[in-house]
Protein backbone atom coordinates (compact mmCIF):
# COMPACT_ATOMS: atom_id res chain seq x y z
CA UNK A 1 0.00 0.00 0.00
CA UNK A 2 3.07 2.60 1.03
CA UNK A 3 4.10 1.70 -2.33
CA UNK A 4 0.77 2.35 -4.23
CA UNK A 5 0.68 5.76 -2.42
CA UNK A 6 3.77 6.61 -3.54
CA UNK A 7 2.70 6.34 -7.64
CA UNK A 8 -0.59 6.83 -7.54
CA UNK A 9 -2.08 10.26 -8.73
CA UNK A 10 -5.85 11.28 -9.23
CA UNK A 11 -7.55 12.83 -12.30
CA UNK A 12 -11.02 13.71 -13.03
CA UNK A 13 -12.78 14.29 -16.18
CA UNK A 14 -15.98 16.27 -17.09
CA UNK A 15 -19.11 14.72 -18.32
CA UNK A 16 -18.84 14.53 -22.44
CA UNK A 17 -14.97 14.63 -21.92
CA UNK A 18 -12.61 11.86 -23.59
CA UNK A 19 -10.82 9.64 -21.20
CA UNK A 20 -8.40 8.06 -23.72
CA UNK A 21 -9.00 7.64 -27.61
CA UNK A 22 -8.55 3.86 -28.85
CA UNK A 23 -4.85 3.49 -30.53
CA UNK A 24 -3.56 6.40 -28.32
CA UNK A 25 -0.40 5.28 -26.21
CA UNK A 26 -1.18 6.33 -22.25
CA UNK A 27 1.82 6.44 -20.26
CA UNK A 28 -0.90 5.47 -17.10
CA UNK A 29 -3.28 3.12 -15.88
CA UNK A 30 -6.20 3.07 -13.61
CA UNK A 31 -8.98 2.33 -11.41
CA UNK A 32 -12.43 4.52 -11.52
CA UNK A 33 -12.91 6.06 -8.02
CA UNK A 34 -16.28 7.83 -9.33
CA UNK A 35 -18.37 8.63 -12.43
CA UNK A 36 -19.51 5.90 -15.13
CA UNK A 37 -17.12 5.81 -18.54
CA UNK A 38 -18.01 4.20 -21.56
CA UNK A 39 -16.11 2.22 -23.54
CA UNK A 40 -16.51 2.15 -27.42
CA UNK A 41 -15.37 1.03 -30.39
CA UNK A 42 -15.50 2.62 -34.00
CA UNK A 43 -16.00 1.24 -37.42
CA UNK A 44 -14.11 1.84 -40.30
CA UNK A 45 -17.18 3.18 -41.83
CA UNK A 46 -17.37 5.60 -38.87
CA UNK A 47 -19.86 3.27 -36.95
CA UNK A 48 -19.71 3.30 -33.31
CA UNK A 49 -20.80 0.85 -30.97
CA UNK A 50 -20.89 1.22 -27.30
CA UNK A 51 -18.99 -2.41 -26.22
CA UNK A 52 -18.75 -1.57 -21.68
CA UNK A 53 -19.86 0.07 -19.01
CA UNK A 54 -17.06 1.58 -16.27
CA UNK A 55 -17.91 1.80 -12.81
CA UNK A 56 -16.45 2.49 -9.79
CA UNK A 57 -13.84 -0.07 -8.94
CA UNK A 58 -13.57 -0.82 -12.60
CA UNK A 59 -9.64 -0.80 -14.17
CA UNK A 60 -8.10 0.70 -17.72
CA UNK A 61 -5.53 -0.12 -19.59
CA UNK A 62 -3.34 -2.72 -19.25
CA UNK A 63 0.35 -2.11 -17.32
CA UNK A 64 1.76 -4.59 -20.16
CA UNK A 65 0.21 -2.55 -23.14
CA UNK A 66 1.54 0.92 -24.05
CA UNK A 67 -1.97 1.60 -26.20
CA UNK A 68 -5.76 0.99 -25.45
CA UNK A 69 -8.26 -0.82 -27.70
CA UNK A 70 -11.51 1.48 -27.08
CA UNK A 71 -12.23 4.98 -26.94
CA UNK A 72 -13.22 5.86 -23.05
CA UNK A 73 -15.42 8.66 -22.57
CA UNK A 74 -16.70 10.22 -19.02
CA UNK A 75 -20.68 10.17 -19.37
CA UNK A 76 -20.60 11.68 -15.70
CA UNK A 77 -18.04 13.30 -13.92
CA UNK A 78 -15.44 10.99 -13.29
CA UNK A 79 -12.65 10.45 -11.03
CA UNK A 80 -9.35 8.34 -12.04
CA UNK A 81 -7.10 6.86 -9.34
CA UNK A 82 -4.03 6.71 -11.83
CA UNK A 83 -0.59 4.45 -11.46
CA UNK A 84 2.51 5.40 -13.70
CA UNK A 85 2.11 2.42 -15.93
CA UNK A 86 6.41 1.45 -15.84
CA UNK A 87 6.42 1.48 -11.85
CA UNK A 88 2.89 -0.33 -11.59
CA UNK A 89 3.95 -3.07 -13.80
CA UNK A 90 7.37 -3.42 -12.22
CA UNK A 91 5.65 -3.64 -8.76
CA UNK A 92 2.90 -6.05 -10.35
CA UNK A 93 6.72 -8.56 -10.98
CA UNK A 94 7.51 -7.70 -7.45
CA UNK A 95 4.29 -8.02 -5.75
CA UNK A 96 2.17 -11.56 -6.98
CA UNK A 97 -0.43 -10.92 -5.05
CA UNK A 98 -1.29 -7.79 -6.24
CA UNK A 99 -0.88 -9.50 -9.92
CA UNK A 100 -3.05 -11.84 -8.49
CA UNK A 101 -5.81 -9.27 -7.77
CA UNK A 102 -5.66 -7.66 -11.37
CA UNK A 103 -5.77 -11.56 -13.32
CA UNK A 104 -9.11 -11.84 -11.12
CA UNK A 105 -10.46 -8.30 -12.69
CA UNK A 106 -9.64 -9.02 -15.90
CA UNK A 107 -11.19 -12.53 -15.34
CA UNK A 108 -14.28 -10.12 -14.10
CA UNK A 109 -14.24 -8.62 -16.88
CA UNK A 110 -14.43 -11.41 -19.09
CA UNK A 111 -17.46 -12.71 -17.18
CA UNK A 112 -19.10 -9.43 -17.90
CA UNK A 113 -18.34 -9.02 -21.42
CA UNK A 114 -19.84 -13.21 -21.67
CA UNK A 115 -22.92 -12.40 -20.00
CA UNK A 116 -23.41 -9.26 -22.56
CA UNK A 117 -23.22 -11.30 -25.47
CA UNK A 118 -25.82 -13.32 -24.27
CA UNK A 119 -28.14 -10.08 -23.01
CA UNK A 120 -27.64 -8.75 -26.77
CA UNK A 121 -27.80 -11.64 -28.55
CA UNK A 122 -31.02 -13.97 -26.79
CA UNK A 123 -32.58 -11.97 -24.53
CA UNK A 124 -36.13 -9.74 -25.46
CA UNK A 125 -36.22 -6.30 -24.91
CA UNK A 126 -38.22 -6.15 -21.62
CA UNK A 127 -35.41 -8.92 -20.51
CA UNK A 128 -32.33 -6.48 -21.82
CA UNK A 129 -34.11 -3.40 -19.91
CA UNK A 130 -34.45 -5.87 -16.89
CA UNK A 131 -31.23 -7.16 -16.96
CA UNK A 132 -29.06 -3.84 -17.44
CA UNK A 133 -31.14 -2.15 -14.55
CA UNK A 134 -29.95 -5.04 -12.71
CA UNK A 135 -26.75 -4.81 -13.13
CA UNK A 136 -26.65 -1.23 -12.16
CA UNK A 137 -28.21 -1.58 -9.52
CA UNK A 138 -26.28 -4.20 -7.95
CA UNK A 139 -22.62 -2.51 -8.55
CA UNK A 140 -24.10 0.97 -7.68
CA UNK A 141 -25.60 -0.94 -4.44
CA UNK A 142 -21.96 -3.07 -3.70
CA UNK A 143 -20.16 0.36 -4.32
CA UNK A 144 -21.69 1.79 -1.57
CA UNK A 145 -21.47 -0.82 1.10
CA UNK A 146 -24.70 -2.13 1.63
CA UNK A 147 -26.99 -5.03 -0.27
CA UNK A 148 -29.68 -5.37 -2.68
CA UNK A 149 -33.27 -6.26 -1.36
CA UNK A 150 -35.78 -3.72 -1.10
CA UNK A 151 -36.24 -0.34 -2.38
CA UNK A 152 -33.02 -0.29 -4.11
CA UNK A 153 -32.50 3.54 -5.87
CA UNK A 154 -29.91 4.18 -8.16
CA UNK A 155 -29.31 6.65 -10.82
CA UNK A 156 -28.87 5.73 -14.33
CA UNK A 157 -25.93 6.32 -16.00
CA UNK A 158 -27.02 6.16 -19.50
CA UNK A 159 -29.97 8.65 -20.89
CA UNK A 160 -31.97 6.25 -22.94
CA UNK A 161 -30.77 7.67 -26.07
CA UNK A 162 -27.37 5.75 -24.92
CA UNK A 163 -29.60 3.02 -23.38
CA UNK A 164 -31.32 2.31 -26.97
CA UNK A 165 -27.65 2.10 -28.27
CA UNK A 166 -25.85 0.13 -25.87
CA UNK A 167 -28.90 -2.43 -25.92
CA UNK A 168 -29.11 -2.93 -29.53
CA UNK A 169 -32.98 -0.83 -29.37
CA UNK A 170 -34.52 1.79 -30.46
CA UNK A 171 -35.12 4.83 -28.47
CA UNK A 172 -39.19 4.43 -28.47
CA UNK A 173 -38.65 0.56 -27.23
CA UNK A 174 -36.31 1.50 -24.37
CA UNK A 175 -39.51 4.13 -23.37
CA UNK A 176 -41.77 1.58 -23.67
CA UNK A 177 -40.45 -0.83 -21.93
CA UNK A 178 -39.21 1.23 -19.13
CA UNK A 179 -42.79 2.55 -18.95
CA UNK A 180 -44.18 -1.06 -18.78
CA UNK A 181 -41.75 -1.78 -16.09
CA UNK A 182 -43.45 1.26 -14.37
CA UNK A 183 -46.87 0.28 -15.04
CA UNK A 184 -46.53 -3.16 -13.63
CA UNK A 185 -44.64 -2.17 -10.05
CA UNK A 186 -41.08 -3.15 -10.72
CA UNK A 187 -39.71 -0.54 -10.79
CA UNK A 188 -40.60 3.42 -9.55
CA UNK A 189 -38.96 6.20 -11.26
CA UNK A 190 -38.26 9.60 -9.89
CA UNK A 191 -37.77 12.79 -12.26
CA UNK A 192 -35.32 11.64 -15.30
CA UNK A 193 -33.23 9.29 -14.19
CA UNK A 194 -33.57 8.16 -10.69
CA UNK A 195 -34.82 4.54 -10.08
CA UNK A 196 -36.20 2.47 -7.24
CA UNK A 197 -36.49 -0.95 -7.24
CA UNK A 198 -39.04 -1.85 -4.35
CA UNK A 199 -37.91 -5.99 -4.59
CA UNK A 200 -35.09 -7.12 -6.59
CA UNK A 201 -35.94 -10.20 -6.63
CA UNK A 202 -38.93 -8.70 -8.79
CA UNK A 203 -36.46 -6.98 -11.39
CA UNK A 204 -33.90 -10.15 -11.47
CA UNK A 205 -37.42 -12.38 -12.17
CA UNK A 206 -37.90 -10.20 -15.61
CA UNK A 207 -34.23 -10.76 -16.95
CA UNK A 208 -34.99 -14.25 -18.28
CA UNK A 209 -32.52 -16.09 -15.86
CA UNK A 210 -32.68 -18.65 -13.76
CA UNK A 211 -31.72 -19.25 -9.98
CA UNK A 212 -28.70 -20.67 -11.57
CA UNK A 213 -28.10 -18.04 -13.73
CA UNK A 214 -29.16 -19.53 -16.90
CA UNK A 215 -31.34 -18.49 -19.66
CA UNK A 216 -34.86 -19.28 -19.08
CA UNK A 217 -36.37 -21.33 -22.66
Amino acid sequence: MAHLNGIKFYKSYKAGEPIVWAGDEVDFVASVVGGVATLTQTMEDGRRQMVGLLLASDFIGRPNRETVAYDVTAISDVTLCCFRRKPFHEMLVKTPHISQRLLEMTLDELDAAREWMLILGRKTAREKIASFLSIIARRETIAEGGDVGTNVAFELPLTREAMADYLGLTLETVSRQMSSLKRDGVIQLEGKRRVVVPDFNSLLNETGDDSDGGVLV
